[in-house]
């Protein structure tokens, strides 16, 4: 996790650069629909210790954020994340964030009332990295379409109209 952590913080200032110029005006940058690989199952626990199952969210757009609470790119994301489910749950957005926090609920718990995280979280560790095929970096997040397949794959900071764009598309297939 310690790569990890040099990855956010270089990411964080990646990103910084990046947000600086139009990059919210950026394409969609969605997947067409042939080449879209399924997204691999996974039962991790919520912070009530309540599994939550990868498939039982089929037929919902989901938004899947691997994060941690000391990375920097992912603090930002998250007030966005909490705008996508709050207006964009009732056409079928579901936003799931898997920690990587080592340290486990004893953190993340904390940081997710400060953070006022109005999605479900669950915790993640080396083996739901090892089946998306290893997370180098965070944050990482994933679009899955309706039919559970991966749409999108953002690696890093990535802006909010990015977001957006992809998610209004996915929504309308």
């Amino acid at each position: 996790m310690t790569t990890l952590r040099t990855l956010a913080a270089a990411g964080l200032l990646m990103g910084a650069v990046l947000l600086c110029g139009s990059l919210s005006n950026a394409a969609p940058s969605l997947l067409p629909a042939p080449k879209r690989s399924v997204a691999p199952a996974f039962v991790l626990k919520d912070s009530n210790g309540k599994d939550v199952k990868l498939a039982d969210l089929k037929g919902k757009v989901v938004l899947l954020n691997f994060w941690a609470t000391w990375c920097g790119p992912c603090k930002a994301e998250i007030p966005w994340f909490n705008e996508f489910q709050e207006k964009q749950s009732s056409g079928g957005l579901m936003v799931l964030g898997v920690s990587m926090d080592e340290e486990g609920w004893k953190v993340v718990r904390p940081y997710l009332q400060k953070m006022a995280v109005n999605y479900q979280v669950v915790l993640g560790g080396d083996d739901v990295a090892a089946k998306y095929g290893g997370i180098d970096s965070l944050p990482l997040t994933l679009l899955i379409d309706r039919e559970g397949k991966i749409a999108a794959r953002h690696v890093g900071l990535t802006s909010k109209g990015n977001y957006e764009e992809d998610i209004a598309q996915l929504l309308r297939q």
